[in-house]
């Protein structure tokens, strides 16, 4: 059994806690947060304790920790639980700087101590097939790889102004999906972007929609779009054309009922926002992660992907600023 502390209280924390606990193989320990009384709150929830992260990572009893603090805290988080001799599930990114999540990976990689970086939406049943079908050839040789995600309403200008950009906080999901489906990074990224749908956004030094190409070593090519806002739910689709076929996962609905009269056909909108859309991929990531520090085997999503996708978006942020393509070597150094 795999004994767990959860490093940080917020809503993407209950998630996890809600996964950690219906898990099979692994049991929530401990909770720390800033804020005690929402540690102390979900730990009640789960019959956990709410303990100081000093406590959680100096329990030996504790296999393991996952990290859902802010991003900042996110190498430190890292580097302290696997110096501790802990195996670490982490939520992305790894940190808003690049050379702070390079210096991790180096850290990180002394310890010999197994990191997964929390894409969850690898884990999407529905983006899990579409690469399975990729995978075992099924439209032959992947050519040109479409991404859509746009939320329903954008956060707060408080959280923007901390969040990293729409590059670092939002798309770099999509350049994950990108990397995984297309089973390689790009050699270059271009991006454009604009403050369209709140000028704060602008004012904070931000885009709130976005639209990146990436081009690949041998020729291959990706568009992902990004908005902030789509009026009628979270839209998250991705299309995949190769040359023998094509593969698409559409939004999940509300419901799958389509009442078609005279007036038309009308069916249901894309589930709101991402805590409807993604709970079973998060129960899906925890479980991955358990069986694969239970067995000993490989992380599905690796450290060294998460500094790869904070890469892209580090070259998105250039491209947008200067107006050129960016090569993504030039960005790792």
């Amino acid at each position: 059994m795999l004994k767990v502390g959860l490093l940080g209280a917020g809503r993407i924390a209950g998630v996890h806690a809600t996964a950690i606990s219906r898990n099979p193989g692994s049991t929530l320990v401990a909770i720390s947060d800033i804020n005690t009384a929402a540690a102390e709150k979900i730990a009640a929830q789960y019959g956990a304790e709410a303990r100081s992260t000093d406590a959680i990572l100096g329990d030996s009893r504790i296999d393991a920790v996952l990290v859902a603090t802010s991003t900042d805290t996110h190498s430190d988080l890292i580097e302290r639980a696997t110096a501790a001799g802990k195996a670490v599930l982490c939520e992305k990114p790894v940190d808003l700087s690049l050379a702070r999540a390079q210096a991790c990976q180096k850290a990180v990689a002394a310890t010999g101590r197994p990191v997964m970086i929390g894409f969850n939406r690898r884990f999407d049943p529905n983006f899990a097939t579409l690469k399975n079908a990729v995978d075992t050839g099924e439209i032959g040789k992947p050519e040109l790889l479409s991404i859509t995600s746009f939320d329903p309403a954008p956060p707060p200008v408080a959280y923007i102004k901390v969040s990293g950009g729409l590059f670092r906080d939002m798309m770099i999901h999509d350049f994950d999906m990108a990397n995984f489906i297309m089973g390689a990074a790009p050699e270059t990224v271009t991006a454009i972007g604009s403050s369209i749908v709140d000028p704060d956004i602008g004012g904070a030094g931000d885009v709130d929609t976005a639209i990146v190409t990436l081009t690949y070593a041998d020729g291959r090519i990706a568009v992902i779009k990004n908005s902030r806002r789509a009026v009628y739910g979270y839209d998250q689709r991705v299309e995949l054309l190769g040359s023998e076929g094509l593969l698409q996962a559409h939004n999940m609905l509300e419901n799958t009922v389509v009442k078609s009269t005279t007036q038309g056909v009308t069916g249901a909108k894309p589930t709101y926002f991402f805590l409807e859309r993604y709970m079973p991929a998060y129960a899906a990531e925890w479980a991955a992660f358990v069986e694969a520090v239970n067995g000993g085997s490989a992380m599905p999503v690796t450290l060294d992907d998460g500094v790869a996708a904070l890469a892209m978006a580090e070259a998105a942020t250039l491209s947008v600023k200067t107006g050129n393509p960016v090569s993504l070597a030039s960005v790792l150094g």
